[in-house]
């Protein structure tokens, strides 16, 4: 006979949590109620009756006795009741439930309506549904969720039972989200719900014979049972060795055996060891008769001072981490032993239900509890991270905590590294405070485990990074081509603009079509400005820019803009000897010929005319290739002029 028994069977940490919980209740001595049975196994809640455990369904009449919570959870008009009784209470609510209470109580004050995936009749979801004013709507498969009305003016949040099928969670999910947009949806099945249903349909695929162990109330156990029986037609469904028929196994049987989350391991070694004897098999739990109470110690884990192992939290309150590790005691981490960043806070980092890994400082630290540490293990792989980026020559990511004097302090998974500001950026950085609460990127340049000496660089990085952004940018550049930077720098004979890394020149005679006799008359240091590539030059690493060629030159248009004959108007910008030039736009000058200056003799144009002047010309000859065109002045005061039939007024 070949047995396969799931490594998954049995206890959940949720369950085994509230059941150490009570048995230390129990312990102390005492009258102790159970608010509903403990958890789904009559065996266990016979166990607890008959140490003096009663199960009550009411707060009547439990004055001076402790009650405690089930691992299912309850509403939260039983807190609310317990404190206005001044009931003593244990809380055994497991925390992947009270995660959910937490999710539904903060979506319904904020408005939004609740939907339940789960069985309106299972002990969890009622109290789940006491964190919304008992307002959810509840559904439990595909067909009643097509039936939903559902308004789509209102925001929706979903949860679902711990226990629930994931696949049939996903097929009702589905239906919902057809159904509205505005659905926010939470998987809240336990993860080791999850796996124990994994490694159900894994085994009951490979066997001949499937046993499923564990109480016919225990929803988590029915749902183990269809699971296997789909896949396997020779399942059969126990509660205790009683109802195991023998006589259905043969010796050549591959038989696989999975239990629920609220089966005793007491009851699943009763099952294994009879079977194994029947094939006269030596079986590793085969042994002396124990107790209930000795064999749910033998399911706890053992621990040992340095061990790194894996629990859930259970609970952040005071900012100190309690830490279910599948000991016989619950784990503690203190905010001092939680992050290496003292900014971190315990209660923003972690919630109920989530899984991490922690260091066991010590296995008892005289009051019972196991003492974590959360920051050895940062320490731990941060160290492992470092040494590894150092010796493969990979940059590492840090937060910068402090500024020292010479440098800077950032954290990298835990680990202090210390930046000198030679290291800091590729020039000197005079206030080294605004780095502080910044996240850099560097390189571990200096490495000493032993002396705990840890030093970056960003130097070589920043010079790395600068030849990359310049050699793309050059890349990309060619003549012609339309590129937009930010001026960095003004200078009398032109504009430097950064181009992402690299700068470009504007040379002054390139930045407008008209006459400006310095850069600052057009830009301004900061302005982020369209420019046309002129030229590059590589090897020379030199960008040519242009700013007027943005805009077409104003002579491609000068013939048709000033027509010969017509008169238009101008600003005197220049006098020569033999006449005045006069802007008629920016980058179009004309000339004035000292002749066509007045109806007169002009012995110097500045006897007639002032510079900056604005004057009406008649346009005479234009010739946009030589960019020339000539004007009179006196032609256009004589067409000005009255005349005998227009007398002058």
């Amino acid at each position: 006979m070949e047995i396969t028994v799931a490594k998954s069977a049995g206890f959940c940490f949720g369950v085994n949590r509230a059941i150490e919980a009570c048995y230390k209740e129990i312990e102390k001595g005492g009258k102790i109620f159970t608010y509903g049975p403990l958890i789904h196994n009559k065996n266990v809640n016979a166990d607890l009756e008959a140490k003096g455990v009663k199960a009550v369904d009411s707060l009547e009449g439990c004055e001076g006795a402790t009650v405690i919570i089930r691992s299912h959870g309850v509403g939260k008009s039983v807190y609310d009741e317990l404190e206005q009784r001044g009931i003593a209470y244990v809380d055994g609510t497991c925390p992947f439930v009270k995660k959910i209470h937490r999710i539904v109580n903060e979506r319904h004050e904020a408005g939004d309506s609740i939907i339940i995936i789960g069985d309106a009749k299972h002990p969890e979801v009622m109290g789940i549904n006491g964190w919304c004013e008992n307002s959810a709507v509840i559904v439990d498969n595909a067909e009643d969720a097509y039936r939903l009305v559902i308004d789509n003016e209102k925001d929706f949040t979903v949860v679902v039972q711990t226990t629930f099928r994931e696949s049939k969670y996903e097929d009702i999910l589905a239906v919902l989200n057809k159904k509205s947009g505005r659905i926010t949806a939470h998987n809240t099945i336990c993860s080791a719900t999850e796996e124990r249903q994994k490694e159900a349909v894994k085994i009951s695929k490979n066997v001949d014979k499937m046993l499923v162990i564990g109480d016919k109330g225990s929803s988590n156990t029915q749902k183990l049972f269809e699971i296997c029986q789909k896949n396997c037609q020779n399942t059969s469904y126990i509660e205790t060795i009683e109802d195991l028929v023998l006589n259905n196994y043969k010796f050549n049987d591959r038989i696989g055996i999975t239990a629920g989350a609220s089966t005793p391991p007491a009851i699943i070694k009763e099952v294994i060891t009879t079977m194994s004897e029947m094939d006269e098999v030596k079986n590793t739990m085969e042994g002396e008769e124990l107790t209930f109470e000795q064999m749910l110690n033998e399911s706890f884990v053992t621990l040992h001072t340095g061990d790194i192992v894996k629990g859930t939290v259970i609970s952040t309150a005071g900012e100190e981490v309690s830490v279910n590790l599948g000991y016989k005691s619950d784990g503690i981490i203190t905010r001092d032993e939680f992050s290496n960043d003292k900014s971190v806070v315990p209660s923003k980092t972690v919630q109920p239900g989530d899984e991490i890994e922690v260091f066991v400082v010590r296995v008892n630290d005289g009051e019972g509890n196991v003492l974590l540490s959360r920051k050895k293990v940062e320490n731990q792989k941060g160290l492992e991270e470092i040494e590894k980026a150092y010796e493969e020559k990979v940059p590492v990511t840090g937060m910068v905590t402090d500024v020292v004097k010479g440098g800077l302090i950032a954290v990298v998974n835990g680990i202090r590294v210390f930046i000198p500001s030679s290291q800091v950026a590729g020039r000197f950085v005079e206030d080294l405070s605004v780095y502080k609460g910044k996240e850099l990127t560097f390189n571990i340049i200096e490495l000493d485990r032993s002396k705990r000496r840890f030093i970056g660089g960003r130097k070589a990085l920043l010079a790395k990074e600068a030849e990359e952004k310049k050699a793309a940018v050059f890349a990309s550049l060619e003549a012609g081509k339309k590129v937009t930077g930010k001026v960095s720098r003004i200078t009398d004979f032109g504009a430097f603009v950064d181009l992402g890394g690299v700068d470009g020149l504007i040379h002054i005679s390139e930045m407008s079509w008209g006459r400006i006799s310095n850069p600052k008359e057009v830009l301004s240091e900061g302005d982020t400005v369209e420019v046309v590539v002129l030229d590059v030059d590589k090897e020379k690493s030199k960008i040519s820019l242009s700013l007027k060629d943005v805009t077409p030159n104003p002579w491609s248009l000068a013939a048709d803009k000033y027509a010969v004959g017509s008169i238009v108007e101008g600003k005197v910008v220049r006098m020569v000897p033999f006449g005045a030039f006069v802007e008629l736009e920016p980058g179009v000058d004309g000339l004035v010929h000292i002749s066509q200056i007045a109806d007169k003799r002009v012995e110097k144009p500045e006897d007639e005319l002032k510079i900056g002047e604005i004057i009406k010309v008649k346009v005479i000859d234009v010739n946009a290739e030589q960019k020339k065109i000539s004007l009179s002045k006196k032609a256009a005061d004589a067409a000005e002029a009255p005349t005998e039939e227009t007398p002058a007024e």
